[in-house]
């Protein structure tokens, strides 16, 4: 009996390395990776967070087939069915897998709860993981860009009902704040999401209406081993800014102590200490909000006032880009129109948001797993005088199929 030859998707880099995996385990087509930082001379081969997320990935799916070369550069991944949590096969405590993050991990938690949203409409049954360890870091990331956990859960979460999916049933829980440790690693902060919204098929999506004007501001100012004064600073300082333009802003303040994590000698210490600020703008046209994170750097330096001008500032920055979505969010919307159903969505992206190198990466990967490439095109100057782009997306039609065997 001759043996099935299995043809991989081959990619070099460890660039968008979680977003393939994604698009990998929602198609069920196998990737071959090579050349990971085969370059480097100190750090060769897959990072801290990346082997975490390959554990994340095995704990959610049921005969996925992961093989890391002896170097670390060169990964094969087959994916499997995506199960979410489901007792005896991952779930460790209760009904919550538990993910443990090291402390060498430099990446913001939202690096792998973005993913992990993407997979959890797909999947057989509700998926429910608890982030802990030495690792987990709930603020922004200073260096790398991840967004924060607030952030993730205004401006991102609330998007999934468009494609059908009801906000209602998910829920992310922060037991515990951290930021960004010594040199941007670990943090020691604890967070829980519960996805219990699966579906079918995502629906179709039509967001290439104007975005209208902005109606309200809202936002968290947080802080983690330091003063409580510095979300109140922050907060003024922002508002300073914004009360300018819009009426209604609330900011909220969350003040935590600083996680206690431990060493090899029993010993044990803070870190995770820092502060910083997440805003969200939501426009009167339903479905389209505007996000900004800023966070202190690990090594100090900058004051409370500093931070909440700065993110006060972006968000106005990330509000002139134009657009129906901001930056945050975009590749979530783009990925779901691409795994929905067999019918074209539009978006409306402003031009700076398009010329991302993320957002061509993304439209790269999807044409190379399958999905048709996006069509864009102009807004109509008569209609509208905004230098926006409408971007649609045809949907492969992949769905749940989990929910089908079910």
């Amino acid at each position: 009996m001759s043996e099935v030859k299995t043809e991989f998707l081959r990619f070099t880099g460890h660039r968008a390395f979680a977003q393939r995996l994604v698009l990998s385990t929602l198609t069920g087509k196998p990737i071959h990776i090579s050349k990971i930082r085969s370059a480097s001379p100190s750090h060769p081969g897959l990072a801290p967070h990346e082997i975490s997320f390959l554990r994340l990935l095995e704990a959610v799916t049921n005969g996925s087939v992961i093989d890391v070369s002896y170097s670390g550069t060169t990964i094969t991944y087959q994916p499997g069915l995506i199960t979410g949590t489901v007792a005896g096969a991952g779930a460790s405590v209760g009904d919550v897998i538990e993910h443990v993050l090291p402390a060498a991990n430099n990446r913001g938690i939202t690096y792998f709860l973005l993913p992990l949203a993407l997979l959890a409409p797909f999947s057989k049954a509700h998926v429910n993981v608890r982030f802990s360890g030495p690792g987990v870091i709930t603020a922004a990331t200073h260096g790398t860009g991840d967004i924060s956990v607030d952030t993730f859960r205004t401006a991102v979460l609330p998007l999934y009902r468009l494609f059908g999916i009801p906000p209602a049933r998910i829920e992310l829980r922060v037991l515990a704040r951290s930021c960004a440790g010594p040199h941007g690693r670990g943090g020691g902060g604890v967070v829980e999401l519960r996805f219990a919204s699966q579906v079918r098929l995502p629906k179709t999506l039509h967001l290439n209406r104007r975005p209208g004007r902005i109606r309200r501001i809202r936002g968290v100012a947080y802080c983690t081993g330091v003063s409580a004064s510095h979300n109140n600073r922050m907060i003024m300082a922002a508002r300073a800014v914004l009360n300018q333009l819009v009426s209604d802003v609330h900011v909220a303040a969350q003040y935590d102590p600083a996680p206690l994590v431990g060493e090899k000698g029993g010993v044990q210490r803070k870190i995770g200490i820092g502060f910083g600020l997440s805003l969200v703008a939501e426009s009167s046209a339903e479905g389209v909000v505007y996000a900004a994170d800023e966070v202190a750097p690990p090594d100090g330096g900058v004051v409370p006032e500093d931070i909440g001008t700065r993110c006060a500032y972006q968000l106005l920055e990330v509000i002139a880009q134009g657009g129906c979505v901001a930056a945050a969010s975009s590749s979530t919307l783009l990925t779901l129109m691409a795994m929905g159903a067999e019918d074209v969505g539009r978006l409306r992206v402003g031009r700076e948001v398009m010329s991302r190198e993320e957002t061509i990466g993304l439209a790269r990967d999807l044409k190379t797993f399958g999905a048709s490439s996006w069509g864009v095109r102009e807004v109509d100057e008569e209609v509208d005088e905004s230098n926006d782009l409408i971007v649609s997306v045809k949907g492969t039609g992949v769905g749940n199929v989990g929910r089908k065997v079910a």
